[in-house]
């Protein structure tokens, strides 16, 4: 592995706060979605006025008749909303910004296809429903340990994204509020993305890049109720992504025990084995304080 050079980590590190800015600025702004309106009364009394709030869907609902607390609560609503959106837009164009600057100094290797679907995830409400495990979780650590780790590591052409099943009805309504399935969500990123003949829960697209959703891996719960890890990845493109993963040091007690499974392919358990010896190096080298917990 390689430390990233110093102006390398300057611009992530920049990078990083305008994302997570407009992260905040997002949730705020999911607050005030919809609008408010005064609707006119009846024929029978024209100057009586009734506050309406309507969703993005287009429902409505009637919050009474106008009064001075509901002038009021009309006045913040409108202020909140027209100030959320000038943060979110001006925050935007910073993130813009700073992608470019992540690509003119090469800051990311990540495959933008791995970006591209996280953040496709991140939009439709779907990523707090998956943990990215195996191989590319690397990106994750390494990016929070501002190291590169070498290409023999990272060599991979799937991404494995383990699906919590135990929240199942709650993933399903979400997927039906953004009228997709979960194919759907991939080809929005890519629309060469096929299910594998015999895989349901596998998807390639036309590069042969596979998208596997887990389901019932072995030890799964151990990997969904262990903490959680996350961080910003930068693709070869500059653009950027949140990764959700599994922390670290589950990461290398999962591989460690991989790689003693007789029935694994020799060459899978071997590799195994230097990731788990990779990300336990960053442990200790870089992330002590993530070692410690």
């Amino acid at each position: 592995m390689l430390e990233t050079s110093a102006s390398i980590s300057r611009q992530y590190i920049d990078a990083v706060a305008v994302f997570e800015a407009l992260e905040e600025a997002l949730e705020e702004a999911a607050q005030v979605r919809g609008g408010m309106y005064w609707h006119a009364g009846p024929p029978t009394s024209p100057d009586a006025k009734y506050l309406v709030r309507t969703t993005p869907a287009g429902a409505e609902t009637s919050l009474g008749s106008r009064t001075a607390e509901l002038d009021a609560i009309y006045t913040r609503f409108t202020q909140r909303k027209r100030e959320s959106a000038e943060r979110v837009s001006g925050l935007q164009a910073a993130l813009m910004q700073q992608q470019r600057l992540n690509r003119a100094l090469r800051v990311g290797r990540v495959d933008p296809l791995v970006v591209a679907l996280l953040n496709r995830l991140a939009s439709t409400k779907l990523s707090e429903h998956f943990r990215v495990v195996g191989t590319h979780a690397l990106y994750a650590y390494e990016a929070a340990a501002g190291v590169r780790l070498n290409a023999e590591t990272l060599a991979t052409r799937d991404i494995d994204l383990l699906w919590d099943t135990r929240k199942r009805i709650i993933f399903s309504t979400q997927l039906a509020r953004v009228d997709s399935s979960m194919l759907g969500v991939l080809k929005k990123v890519d629309a060469t993305f096929r299910i594998r003949k015999g895989q349901k829960y596998t998807a390639v697209n036309k590069d042969g890049f596979e998208v596997d959703i887990i389901r019932r891996e072995r030890r799964a719960n151990v990997l969904l109720d262990s903490p959680g890890f996350s961080a910003v990845i930068v693709a070869s493109n500059g653009t950027m992504a949140r990764m959700n993963t599994v922390h670290p040091a589950t990461f290398v007690a999962f591989k460690r025990w991989m790689s003693t499974q007789a029935e694994r392919d020799a060459l899978k358990r071997r590799r195994d084995a230097l990731q788990a010896d990779t990300v336990q190096e960053l442990l200790e080298k870089y992330l002590p304080q993530l070692s410690a917990n």
